[in-house]
């Protein structure tokens, strides 16, 4: 009889897991999906509830094929793909992929990759769950129902390439909003006046002035201050009030998803998809001495802050051995879950805090090991004592006026000796006063030393950094921790957003399809309705609401949108967006705002009477600024059409010629530089119909790519560099040539189905 089959993700978690279940068992890797909805397709059949239409990935028969080769004979497969949504479908997948008579499959989830969890997972295999796989199933249909429908209206209306998500799109919104609430927000004055004053003991302090006649002050501008510190000329200061108090701070708990990438992009400059990357690598093992592949943390897509007991007992007595008595606990602090749909899995913690920064550091690289320290530390701390703060609070008066200081010192570290969030790292210096007092008591009196009047602004709501807008996704409830890495990256490679000194500004791109998304799909992309999806979402995967029930209602409210959007939606190609500027050229016509290949411009809606474009910007305001059009330059050719001189013009995609006796004569011609040589590879065109020759060319940005020579009768082009070598696996005509960062150059074929991949010499 066989051996029975694991069947785990990624193949990483191969040698690990062999090398704890023994010879017995034969352990084969997925490399993640192995069937999807088709790409080009909507692969949804919506009258049929909605039934998806599932195929095998490009390129995975090769995996599938081991796959049923690693299974035959075997009455026992354990599927063992991640623990998550995604990993429960993979299960799903492989079962019936590999489903035979009399064939059982096991569900085991490894939680963390070390000998005991993965012999205990193993010893307790479970059913394969239907819920968790039914939830995952209809979070990626309401997917491809936005993708496959939104974005093909957007073509149509706006430019081509661009993409609509059921997810992504919300998140943009977020942005598009917060930078509308920016260029709305009109600053306001407002003063400070602070005394500096000695007690009789050191050290000199500050205290700020708070309230006038027993009410807040409001200090409005520089003259109201001028008054007021000539008000205060000649007063006594004196201590009408001391206040201390001892406050207990505790600890955070250990890190779900989201708070792992808000605190690594915080502390450690890392990307969300840097952070999530890096984490993968420390659950999926790293080597720490010949042959011994350890996971160093619990799985790392998780929502739940909860532990297991012996994790924090483990915890004790290490916090006992390593900080002593002091800064244990009499008992494990353990930590509430917000849903039971968050529960499933553990908090991220080291899979046993043995296993200390220290003790690793050889092993592992640089950003391994600060990510490592960071979860490591986090961990440790939620089990440590609190820490006690002593706090002052001391009212001053002088005359009608009452100012306020206060200080605080660390009166015990408790947990803070260890682990200091970004937050309190702001907040509070554990090993530094802060804004420590003098001793001071009541009716003390104080001297003056000077009075310090401030002008200040109120400032605007901020720009999201990676941090904050993870947060911000996590607080509303839009997507999940595990997709947010992907979310952040994808609105920036679409084009909606960019980076502006580590903020997140949109784009004018990302700003006019986010008008026309929210104007046309009011609630699809609404914030809250997105939330309460997501919410339902996870009712499915605990099963207390049916996926078809909640698909039908998502359906029909997304058609009606849809079916009105395809008829009122503006387009942003033809007619655009009225700006009520207008036109500089005619002084008829009004400046539309418009989206072609090379993206927005405005234009005047009277064209083709009017043909003035421009390039624009926004103020600080968000008002239209159009940018200056270059003069005309004369030119050494005369009209073909009229014989009157040519002028050369800036127009949207560079210079060209234009007839000087325009409008009534419109001859223009193309002014672009004469074709690159092209260089011949040796290969002909793949199209059947076709005669020509692939060469080498150079796109209008300088970008090398391979087409027909004769277009434009041919369009045939691509990026990858066709090489003259038949493949020896499918004898394809050509292969072609791929550099990559790990395997170096390659020579690859690209026909369906055929798998032939070689490594070469650069000089082959």
């Amino acid at each position: 009889m066989s051996k029975a089959l694991i069947v785990v993700e990624s193949p990483t978690k191969v040698r690990t897991i062999q090398k704890y279940v023994g010879k017995q068992y034969a352990v084969a890797a997925t490399v993640g999906h192995i069937r999807d909805l088709p790409e080009r397709d909507l692969g949804i059949d919506i009258a049929d509830g909605f039934k998806p239409l599932y195929q095998t990935i490009a390129g995975k028969q090769k995996v599938i094929s081991e796959l049923k080769k690693a299974a035959s004979g075997t009455t026992d497969i354990y599927l063992a793909p991640d623990p998550d949504r995604e990993g429960e479908a993979i299960a799903w997948h492989v079962a019936e992929v590999l489903k035979a008579k009399d064939r059982r499959f096991h569900r085991v989830l490894f939680h963390e990759l070390t000998q005991g969890a993965i012999k205990e997972a193993m010893a307790h295999p479970l059913p394969l769950n239907r819920p968790k796989y039914e939830a995952q199933q209809a979070r990626r249909i309401l997917d491809r129902i936005v993708g496959y429908q939104v974005s093909p209206l957007l073509w149509r209306k706006v430019k081509a390439g661009l993409s609509a998500g059921r997810v992504q799109s919300v998140a943009v919104r977020i942005i598009c909003e917060r930078e509308k609430a920016i260029q709305a927000f009109d600053p306001e004055e407002y003063w400070s006046i602070t005394a500096h004053l000695h007690a009789p003991g050191p050290p000199p302090f500050a205290a700020r002035l708070i309230r006038h006649n027993g009410k807040k002050i409001k200090v409005a501008d520089g003259q109201a201050a001028q008054a007021i510190v000539a008000a205060l000329a000649g007063e006594t200061f004196s201590v009408v009030k001391v206040q201390k108090k001892r406050i207990t701070r505790q600890p955070l708990p250990p890190f779900t998803t989201s708070k792992l990438q808000q605190e690594a992009i915080r502390k450690l400059r890392f990307s969300a998809r840097h952070c999530m990357s890096v984490a993968q690598q420390l659950y999926e093992g790293v080597e720490l001495g010949p042959g011994e592949p350890v996971g160093l943390i619990t799985y790392m897509r998780t929502d739940s802050t909860r532990i297991a007991a012996e994790a924090a007992a483990e915890a004790q007595a290490l916090i006992r051995e390593r900080y002593g008595d002091r800064f244990a606990l009499d008992k494990p602090r353990f930590f509430k879950n917000r849903n039971k749909a968050q529960d499933a899995h553990e908090a991220i913690r080291p899979t046993t805090v043995a296993n200390t920064p220290e003790k690793v550091a050889r092993f592992l690289s640089k950003d391994q090991m600060a990510l490592y320290k960071l979860i490591w530390e986090r961990f440790v701390a939620s089990q440590m004592a609190p820490a006690l703060i002593d706090q002052n609070l001391v009212v001053i008066r002088a005359g009608a006026f009452e100012f306020n200081a206060s200080g605080s010192t660390v009166h015990f570290p408790g947990f803070m000796s260890v682990y200091l969030s970004a937050d309190d790292e702001k907040d509070i210096d554990a090993k530094q006063p802060q804004e420590a007092l003098p001793e001071l008591a009541e009716n003390m009196a104080l001297k003056l030393e000077k009075l310090d009047p401030k002008q200040h602004f109120t400032q605007p709501p901020p720009r999201f950094s990676e941090a904050s807008l993870v947060k911000e996704l996590e607080e509303n409830g839009i997507g999940r921790p595990s997709t947010y890495a992907a979310i952040l990256s994808t609105i920036r490679d679409k084009g909606y957003v960019e980076m502006l000194k580590g903020y997140f500004r949109p784009s004018e791109l990302g700003l006019l399809v986010n008008d026309l998304l929210v104007a046309n799909f009011p609630d699809i992309f609404d914030v809250d309705f997105t939330a309460r999806l997501e919410e339902n979402l996870d009712r499915v995967e605990t099963a207390e609401t049916e996926a078809p029930a909640l698909l039908g209602t998502f359906y029909e409210r997304f058609q009606g949108n849809l079916g009105q959007a395809m008829e009122k939606m503006l387009s942003m190609r033809g007619v655009g967006l009225a700006t009520g500027i207008a036109c500089p050229r005619c002084q008829k016509g009004e400046i539309h705002l418009k989206v072609a290949k090379n993206g927005p411009y405005a234009a005047c809606d009277r064209y083709p009477d009017c043909r003035f474009t421009a390039n624009y910007s926004r103020d600080e305001k968000g008002a239209i600024l159009l940018a200056e059009t270059p003069p005309e330059k004369a030119s050494d050719k005369l009209c073909p059409a009229c014989g009157l001189p040519m002028v050369i013009k800036e127009g949207r995609y560079g210079p060209f010629l234009s007839c000087s006796g325009y409008p009534k004569c419109k001859n223009t011609q193309s002014l672009e530089a004469p074709p690159t040589v092209q260089a011949p590879t040796g290969v002909g065109c793949p199209r059947p119909e076709c005669k020509g020759q692939i060469v080498e060319k150079r796109s209008k940005r300088g970008k090398t790519f391979y087409g027909c020579n004769r277009y434009p009768d041919c369009d045939f082009a691509m990026w990858d560099k066709p090489v003259n070598q038949t493949c020896p696996k499918c004898n394809a005509a050509f292969v072609v040539e791929k550099t990559t960062k790990r395997e170096g150059v390659l020579r690859v074929c690209q026909q369906p189905g055929c798998n032939y991949r070689k490594a070469v010499n650069r000089d082959e």
